[in-house]
């Protein structure tokens, strides 16, 4: 199996597509990595760089992660159209679209809900999936406080925080996996 991941450094902190990719395989799933990231780069930034287009349409993957930018996350217009141009080159391919709902910063919890809301919609408009790994994010530090998923810069993931991402994105799959 084949996935593409398309995002920036919330994605490639911690090297977390690898993460996915071995969590994949002790559960007896063989799996591919692709990465598209850059630093700080949203829906926007992919649906103009021909590498995405190319990736999705030739690359033959069963999934593609979508990550948008995060913190600041901008203009909800801008990441909606720029993920209907993504959306359209997936449709013409067998893969599984997911989007990766990032996680709100440190000291702003409450902009969670905004998040997810965004993710949400994108996903129910698209009619795909979300791993709600923000979500999960926030019910494990309220859960386990000693367990620390921010980095040292505080905005990225911990290798504890990537994890709980890859994670929550085998999970989100898991099923269409297993119908493989």
């Amino acid at each position: 199996m084949r996935t593409l991941f398309i995002g920036n450094s919330h994605t490639y902190f911690n090297d977390m597509p690898k993460i996915f990719k071995d969590i994949c395989n002790k559960n007896g799933i063989d799996m591919q990595v692709t990465m598209l990231t850059k630093g700080g780069m949203g829906f926007d930034y992919h649906a103009d760089n021909e590498q995405t287009r190319f990736n999705i349409l030739f690359g033959d993957y069963d999934f593609v992660i979508l990550q948008h930018t995060a913190h600041p996350m901008g203009d909800f217009e801008i990441m909606e159209k720029a993920a209907d141009r993504i959306m359209e080159w997936i449709k013409q391919t067998k893969a599984v679209p997911c989007y990766f709902m990032t996680w709100a910063e440190e000291d702003n919890e409450s902009y969670q809900s905004v998040m997810s809301e965004r993710y949400t919609a994108l996903a129910k408009k698209h009619d795909c999936l979300v791993a709600p790994v923000g979500e999960r994010w926030w019910e494990k530090i309220h859960n386990d406080p000693l367990i620390d998923l921010y980095g040292k810069d505080r905005r990225h993931a911990s290798k504890e925080g990537s994890n709980l991402a890859a994670e929550t994105i085998f999970e989100t799959l898991k099923e269409y996996m297993l119908k493989e």
